[in-house]
């Protein structure tokens, strides 16, 4: 990535999104095969395992839970501090004052059935123990991000069925700040008060109440800003107010905070020391806070950022330059990003994980022109298979930043996005990143161990037409008899005990769990 491409490329090249691919796509999903089942009516609990907060701090869950409504919750062995609505799933309180591992079992009834889940809260100092999932404004609405389009956001992750799928931050990007020299009255004004806090713009009249409306939802509140003087987009950054800003976004109520290097590197030098001096700033102010903030590293790998992302108090990090400015080769851009964000399985982990960007598909913004003019990506539908196939194996974090609005959320992206057992690979408690088990011109193939002995595959065929792929024991590591779980279909597929083959359509995937018998 080079940095002064972005901050010049930012509002001009972005609208590169996908659409160079193979021309622009009548609908997002029109003609394409919905693999994933619809969810059963009986409850079915989904999300993470494993949660980690810090001691004393405000605690903030939805239970994500499918299933029809109304539905009954109850958690059982939950913490004297917390308290659960049994009505909404929502746990509110704060997390307990000892530290230690706390195991709850969630249940969920309804006219249909009913569904138990363990579920551990882990007190101490790490959080993100699994990689945090949402959706982010940003390649939707660019510059033209308020107040009221948040709140949408996080009406449409309710009523599309994202948050019963485990998605819950709802994160604002880029612009929501003051922005020096702006022609347009709404994005100019003095942009910090008499304390040196920062102020937003005219367009965010009051995001103390914002957050209040996105947590009334059950869901998670997230904020952007940059170390340097400006943002990506010519915004007030943080720059010798690192402090202040933190402890504005925590009185907000935000629990996230993406911090993009943009215009760091007018004032800072491009040695490692260097690269790593704004992160460790705030992620040292973030851990002195009274409230739990997960903290997203954007610098786009540089100085192997996977390497002390995590040591600096990041949670995750960008391994790479931005997925919406990639070229298109011979794949769709999210593959040569997905390739090199696959080299760093070794530096990731439970509250430490590789990020190599959101996932753009559905519908997307378009940064050349002011007005609302989402166009569809032009991925097909096993490209965008692999896409989601890709990011689960790889445990990076799943921040959708499509167009959320229902008359542009279609059932095949909805059906891409919300599969329970795909996201469960993602979400699953070992923290395991996938191992590149091949990688030719022709086919790419990750392996992911899984908490309970299994391991994920996903074979992805390269080339212009569909092609035979085969993994053997041997590749993978493994002995005996195994399951095959097709995890797309959610359909068993027999038992192998040397090898696993099967038939990839042309820039497709077959994702399948492997199941020892």
């Amino acid at each position: 990535m080079k940095t002064n491409l972005r901050i010049a490329a930012i509002l001009t090249i972005a609208t590169l999104v996908f659409v160079v691919h193979l021309g622009a796509a009548p609908a997002a999903g029109l003609g394409q095969a919905i693999l994933t089942p619809k969810p059963p009516l009986e409850p079915r609990i989904n999300g993470p395992s494993v949660y980690g907060g810090r001691p004393g701090h405000p605690f903030f869950y939805r239970i994500p839970c499918t299933g029809q409504r109304p539905i009954d919750f109850s958690a059982t062995g939950l913490p004297g501090s917390l308290k659960l609505d049994r009505q909404t799933g929502i746990i509110t309180g704060s997390t307990p004052n000892q530290r230690g591992n706390y195991v709850v079992t969630f249940g969920a009834k309804n006219a249909r059935g009913s569904a138990r889940r363990s579920f551990k809260i882990v007190v101490g100092d790490m959080l993100a123990l699994t990689p945090p999932m949402g959706w982010s404004d940003w390649y939707t609405r660019y510059n033209r991000v308020t107040d009221a389009l948040m709140r949408q956001a996080a009406e449409a992750m309710l009523a599309s069925g994202m948050a019963d799928f485990g998605y819950q931050y709802v994160n604002i990007d880029d612009c929501w700040m003051v922005k020096p020299g702006a022609k347009d009255p709404e994005l100019d004004g003095p942009p910090r008060d008499a304390s040196g806090a920062i102020q937003p713009n005219h367009r965010f009249p009051d995001m103390r109440a914002l957050t209040d409306y996105i947590h009334s939802k059950g869901l998670k509140a997230g904020i952007y800003t940059s170390p340097g003087p400006l943002t990506c987009a010519g915004f007030v950054g943080s720059y010798q107010h690192e402090q202040i800003d933190a402890r504005t976004f925590a009185e907000w109520g935000f629990d996230l905070l993406k911090y993009d290097w943009c215009s760091y590197g007018t004032v800072g030098g491009k040695t490692l020391e260097d690269y790593q001096k704004p992160y460790k700033l705030m992620g040292a102010i973030l851990r002195g806070l009274d409230r739990d903030i997960v903290f997203n590293l954007c610098q786009y790998g540089m100085g192997q950022v996977s390497k002390w992302g995590g040591e600096v108090g990041g949670n995750s990090w960008r391994t790479t330059d931005d997925l919406g400015l990639r070229k298109e080769t011979k794949l769709p851009g999210f593959y040569s990003i997905g390739f090199k964000n696959a080299l760093h399985a070794e530096d990731a982990g439970p509250g430490r994980w590789n990020d190599p960007d959101y996932i753009l598909i559905g519908y997307l913004g378009n940064a050349f022109k002011s007005e609302e003019s989402p166009e569809p990506t032009a991925l097909n539908g096993d490209e965008q298979y692999s896409y989601m196939s890709m990011w689960a194996l790889m445990a990076a974090p799943l921040f959708f930043s499509g167009d959320l609005r229902m008359q542009y959320l279609d059932d095949f992206t909805l059906n891409v996005l919300c599969n329970a057992e795909v996201i469960a690979v993602d979400q699953d408690a070992l923290g395991k990143q996938a191992r590149i088990v091949r990688h030719t011109d022709d086919e790419f193939v990750l392996a992911k161990p899984l908490e309970d002995a299994s391991l994920a595959v996903g074979l992805f065929n390269l080339t212009e037409s569909s092609k035979p792929i085969t993994v053997t024991w041997r590749d993978l590591g493994l002995r005996g008899g195994h399951r095959v779980r097709n995890l797309w279909r959610q359909k068993d597929g027999g038992t192998v005990d040397s090898q696993y083959s099967t038939r990839v359509n042309r820039h497709g995937v077959v994702l399948v769990r492997l199941i020892p018998q």
